[in-house]
């Protein structure tokens, strides 16, 4: 699938964020887990999603889809496979991160494998600290990294990991630590990377009923008595895919409002609106939702984007029109995701005529007069969302492979129809 995108001015688009990934991700874990049935509310139904449901229904957990919603039915940390069973997570880094540790809960080994992308994904600092926690780890190809076959026992105690590449390592633990034979006293080295999905582990496992202590971002205490109960629980829309259009208003000029998000979120990638904010566009905050407002030149910016990794890209495309240069900092791990952001995000600006340095832990972004092109997102959703929306700023840059979008927002090429027609 092609998606060439048409230069578009002065942007008038009113839209509702779709739902949050991370979020979704953590709710089926945790109902998952659970003793009772839980029913969640508009769930984000996304390649990744189902990769995720699709594995828990292979580890014994009934799922099924009822209109928008989902019914969990929780096997109260119980997990039953066969023997031999492989969980494929294609390209879903979360949803393999985050289910490893749910292996040691499983009567028999779990073998958990992807794309040959995820085969480049490290998982190395997981493994360490599950073997310390009770865990036989088995890498079958490379060290460190997946096909990995995880067994034995969540024994829990004290341990710790280093969180400097993903925060999806500790999530992947403390989402199963209630279920462990002792509590789990959780360190977390290094600096850690999108510490605010932690926020948001933590934020699920407490409404699903898990009583967790902490020290900020550096140490998690978790109870093995206090257990998931099944429950209602609402997702929340996601500001990472409402980034894309918060992006229109700025690249394009005009106005966007996305309703459908919290204003009191934890997500980090509600960091991105101060980061236009910066760069000159008017935010908006109603009760529900929230606007942009942007006509005249962009100013470039110096920031740290850590806490809002997957809105670096988003950004790049902003400050690629902007009058002044950009840097953009602390965004190392980015290298290890569904591609390399770093360097892609750069090779394809310069492809554009874009005047882009990229190095470990940042990339600078100058002015420089941009032209169409043909963009190959190297299948990571993200690249292509992002490059589409500079697109319309553009006119003339084709997205190939588009549809790789339908891993996180298969409703993203609908909502942008709406501006290119």
């Amino acid at each position: 699938m092609i998606v060439t995108l048409p230069e578009r001015r002065n942007i008038d688009l009113s839209v509702t964020a779709p739902p949050s990934k991370s979020y979704t991700h953590r709710a089926l874990i945790a109902a998952a887990l659970a003793r009772g049935t839980s029913t969640l509310i508009h769930p984000l139904m996304a390649d990744d999603t189902r990769l995720t449901a699709a594995a828990l229904e292979k580890l014994g957990v009934p799922i099924r889809a009822e209109g928008d919603d989902i019914t969990v039915v929780g096997c109260n940390g119980s997990l039953s496979c066969p023997p031999g069973t492989e969980l494929d997570l294609d390209n879903s880094g979360t949803s393999l991160r985050l289910l490893a540790t749910l292996a040691l809960l499983a009567d028999h080994p779990v073998t958990l494998t992807g794309s040959a992308r995820m085969q480049e994904r490290p998982v190395g600092p997981l493994a360490d600290t599950l073997t310390t926690l009770g865990a036989r780890v088995d890498f079958s190809r490379k060290p460190g990294f997946p096909p990995v076959t995880i067994g034995g026992t969540l024994r829990g105690g004290r341990t710790t990991i280093d969180g400097s590449a993903s925060s999806q390592f500790a999530s992947s633990i403390l989402m199963a630590a209630p279920y462990a034979e002792h509590p789990v006293d959780l360190a977390i080295t290094g600096q850690p990377a999108s510490q605010s999905y932690l926020d948001i582990t933590a934020g699920v496992m407490t409404d699903f009923g898990a009583a967790i202590r902490r020290e900020g971002y550096r140490r998690f205490s978790v109870s093995n008595t206090d257990r998931y109960t099944g429950r209602t629980f609402v997702i929340e829309g996601d500001y990472s895919s409402a980034s894309y259009f918060f992006a229109l208003a700025a690249i394009c000029g005009g106005k966007v409002t996305v309703a459908g998000l919290s204003p009191d979120s934890v997500q980090g990638d509600r960091f991105f609106l101060t980061a236009l904010q910066q760069m000159g566009c008017e935010v908006i905050f109603a009760h529900d939702g929230v606007t942009i407002e942007h006509e005249g030149p962009l100013d470039g910016i110096t920031i740290d984007m850590s806490s809002a990794p997957d809105t670096v890209q988003t950004l790049c495309m902003v400050a690629a029109v902007a009058k002044t240069p950009t840097i953009i900092t602390g965004i190392g791990h980015l290298k290890y995701k569904e591609s390399d952001r770093i360097a892609i995000t750069a090779d394809r600006l310069n492809q554009l005529g874009g005047k882009v340095t990229a190095e470990s832990d940042r990339i600078v972004i100058q002015p420089a007069p941009l032209h169409g092109g043909r963009i190959d997102p190297a299948n990571d959703h993200r690249t292509a969302m992002s490059f589409a929306v500079l697109g319309l700023g553009v006119g003339g840059v084709s997205i190939t492979c588009a549809d790789c979008v339908n891993k996180s927002f298969p409703g993203f090429w609908d909502v942008l129809a709406q501006v290119m027609e």
